[in-house]
C-alpha cells in the first residue's frame, strides 16, 4: 500500500465573498500574501525533496480561501503550475476546498481539464437558521445540489463540518451528520469552533454574545458525528484544526486563538472517549464486579484505549475500581478489541 503525502499550499481568502462570523482566514493559515505560480512551484519542490518513502502517492492541496470562487485566471494560474509534476508523475493528483455556492458544471468541467481528484466542501452546518447567524452566505440546498453535481462529476466528494457554532446544540450537529451522510462523501473533517483574534465571533465573545465549548463538550459532540460516520463507513480525515503557532494555546504569544475548546490532542481526545465509552459497555454487561481486566488490541489502537496521558486508565480505576492490563495483538482488526476478566470481587 502506498504511503500518501500532501503537498498542502494555503491561498488564505482568495475568492471567498462572505466574512463569516468565526473566520480570518490569514490567521488561521498563518499566510497573508497572495500566493503565485512561483510560489506554488517552490512549494512543491521544497516537499518533493523531502518526502523519503519512493512507495508513495502525493497529492498537492489548495486549502484556505474558496477556491472556485478566485477569478477563472487564477485558479487556472495554480493549476497549471502542478500540471508539469502530475505529467512527469511525481504528483499524482490534486484537491481543492470551496464554497457549496461557487460550484457549478464549468468549473468542474475545468477541474478536471486540471486533474482534480477531490473536492471538499465547507459545510459548517445543515441548519439554515445557523448559516445565516454565521452569515456563511449559502443555504443547505446549496450544499446538496454542490454534493450531488461535484459526485456525478466523477470526483471525491468531501465535507467539512462545525461543532460549536453559533446557536447550535448538539442535536443540530447530529442533524448535520445525519443530513451530510446522505449525500455520500468519502471524507469528513469536523472543526470544533474556536474564537480567533480579528473576527466578528471575537466581538460578540467580548460582548458575552457567545459562549464557546468547553473541551469536554466538544469532545462529547464530535464523538457522536465521529460514530455516526464510522458507521456509514466515511473516513474522518481531521477533527479539530491543526497546530500551527496561530492556532496554539489561548494567551501564549503568536497564538490567534482567543478562547474555545483548543487542545493540542484534540482527535485523541475524541477517540480515546469513543474507546473509554466501549470498554465501560462491555465491562457493564459482565456478570460480576469487575476488579481486573486485560484488554487486547491491535498495536494502532493501544494509544487511544490508554488515552491521553493515560487518562482512560487512571479513569476506569476512579470511577469504576477497574484495574486496565494491556496486550499488543495484531491479529485484532484496528479498532476492534478483545477483553479477558482477570479479577472479579467476590
Amino acid at each position: 500500500m502506498k504511503k500518501e503525502y500532501i503537498i498542502p499550499i494555503f491561498v488564505p481568502h482568495l475568492g471567498c465573498p462572505n466574512n463569516c462570523t468565526f473566520c480570518n482566514q490569514k490567521r488561521i493559515s498563518g499566510q497573508t500574501k497572495q500566493v503565485t505560480a512561483k510560489d506554488v512551484q517552490e512549494t512543491i519542490e521544497y516537499y518533493l525533496k523531502n518526502f523519503k518513502d519512493n512507495h508513495k502517492y502525493v497529492e498537492v492541496a489548495f486549502f484556505g480561501g474558496s477556491f472556485t470562487a478566485i477569478e477563472k485566471e487564477k485558479q487556472e494560474e495554480l493549476l497549471e503550475a502542478a500540471q508539469k509534476y502530475i505529467k512527469d508523475k511525481l504528483v499524482n493528483s490534486i484537491r481543492i476546498s470551496t464554497r457549496p455556492d461557487c460550484i457549478d458544471k464549468e468549473t468542474l468541467k475545468r477541474m478536471k481539464k486540471y486533474h482534480v481528484k477531490t473536492i471538499e466542501l465547507g459545510v459548517q452546518s445543515m441548519s439554515n437558521y445557523i448559516l445565516s447567524k454565521c452569515k456563511r452566505g449559502h443555504t443547505s440546498e446549496d450544499v446538496k445540489k454542490a454534493s450531488k453535481l461535484i459526485r456525478r462529476y466523477g470526483f471525491i466528494l468531501g465535507h467539512q463540518m462545525m461543532v460549536g457554532l453559533p446557536e447550535s446544540t448538539k442535536q443540530d450537529e447530529i442533524n448535520t451528520a445525519k443530513e451530510l451522510i446522505k449525500l455520500k462523501p468519502k471524507i469528513v473533517r469536523i472543526y470544533p469552533v474556536l474564537v480567533i483574534k480579528d473576527t466578528e465571533l471575537a466581538d460578540e465573545y467580548e460582548r458575552g454574545e457567545y459562549t464557546p465549548l468547553t473541551v469536554g463538550q466538544a469532545v462529547e459532540s464530535c464523538k457522536e458525528a465521529v460514530d455516526l460516520f464510522n458507521r456509514n463507513k466515511i473516513n474522518v480525515i481531521r477533527i479539530g484544526l491543526q497546530n500551527t503557532d496561530e492556532i496554539s494555546e489561548p494567551g501564549t504569544d503568536k497564538s490567534s486563538v482567543l478562547a474555545g475548546p483548543y487542545h493540542p490532542a484534540f482527535r485523541q481526545l475524541v477517540e480515546s472517549s469513543m474507546w473509554y465509552d466501549s470498554i465501560v459497555d462491555k465491562i457493564k454487561k459482565v456478570n460480576a464486579k469487575v476488579k481486573k481486566v486485560k484488554i487486547i488490541a491491535n498495536d494502532v489502537s493501544i494509544n487511544n484505549i490508554i488515552g491521553h496521558k493515560k487518562e482512560n486508565i487512571e479513569k476506569l480505576k476512579d470511577v469504576y475500581d477497574v484495574e486496565v492490563v494491556i496486550e499488543r495483538d495484531d491479529k485484532i482488526k484496528p479498532g476492534k478489541f478483545e477483553m479477558e476478566i482477570l479479577e472479579s470481587y467476590e
